[in-house]
Formats: C-alpha cells, sequence, structure tokens
C-alpha cells in the first residue's frame, strides 16, 4: 500500500515539475558571461560608405551588443563566435521587420567570424537570432533609424 502512495506521490510531484516548465512566455534574454573586445557594437562609416558594425556571441547564449542602431543604408555586418565550445548562427527574423533581410550566416563554429552585407531602407526594428538558441533567449534588434534621403536647411 505505501508503495502504490509513494508512485502516487512521485507522478504529482513529476507532473507539477512538467507543468512549470510548460510555458508560452518569452524567455528572458539571458545576461553575457563575457567582456567583449574594444569597439564591439560601435557603428563605423567605411570608406565606401558601409555602416560596419561587429557583434559577439559566446558560449552564454547572448548576442553583444543585443541592440544596434544604424541609419537607411549598407551596412556590412560582421558577427564573431567566442565561444569554446558552443556552434551559432545569424539570420533576421523572417516577417519580424518593416521588411525582410534575407543574408544569413548560417554557421558559426567557435572561433570564428563571417560578415554579411545588405542595404536597409525602412526604418524600424529588425530582430534578428541565433535558431539554434532562440528558446534559450539568443536574440536581438537592430534598429534602422533616420531617413536615407538627404536634408536641406529649411525643409
Amino acid at each position: 500500500m505505501t508503495s502504490n502512495r509513494a508512485r502516487v506521490l512521485l507522478a504529482a510531484v513529476l507532473l507539477a515539475v512538467g507543468l512549470v516548465g510548460c510555458s508560452n512566455r518569452t524567455p528572458a534574454t539571458p545576461d553575457a558571461t563575457r567582456t567583449p573586445e574594444a569597439g564591439i557594437g560601435q557603428v563605423t562609416t567605411a570608406p565606401d560608405g558601409a555602416q560596419e558594425i561587429t557583434i559577439e556571441t559566446g558560449d552564454d547564449y547572448v548576442f553583444t551588443p543585443d541592440t544596434f542602431t544604424v541609419a537607411p543604408g549598407q551596412v556590412r555586418l560582421t558577427v564573431t563566435n567566442t565561444a569554446t565550445q558552443l556552434t551559432h548562427n545569424f539570420m533576421f527574423t523572417t516577417g519580424a521587420g518593416p521588411v525582410d533581410i534575407t543574408e544569413q550566416i548560417p554557421l558559426l563554429a567557435p572561433g570564428q567570424s563571417e560578415t554579411i552585407e545588405f542595404t536597409v531602407t525602412e526604418p524600424g526594428d529588425y530582430p534578428f537570432e541565433c535558431t539554434f538558441h532562440t528558446a534559450l533567449g539568443q536574440v536581438g534588434t537592430m534598429v534602422v533609424s533616420g531617413s536615407a534621403a538627404p536634408t536641406t536647411a529649411g525643409g
């Protein structure tokens, strides 16, 4: 009899633990456990006019920075994987931004760095992710702010 009670109690505990793990909430973005190199996340302008930025990812399931801002125009984005164990990828979330950006990095092994180039013309938020670790909160946002057309004085 005690054996049956123990089984029922064990089943109830396992069910409760299982239900706590099931959720439709978006996971919180984890905190970075590493310090990025100088210049990471800073947008600069190359001699050809392209906006250049480098972001990092590592064994902590975080893009550093996880948000950056560029102006409309050509963007040259480098993603560096500083991880020693984890493989990542990088892609803009389809259907989530003002327009889709199809350039992506399908596979980024530990220690590897890869660059993609694209042009953005529509201001707004462009979410990106590591599709391998989206459920763990490895996401971010590129903000496109401003106007691509030059402005003139008085108007």
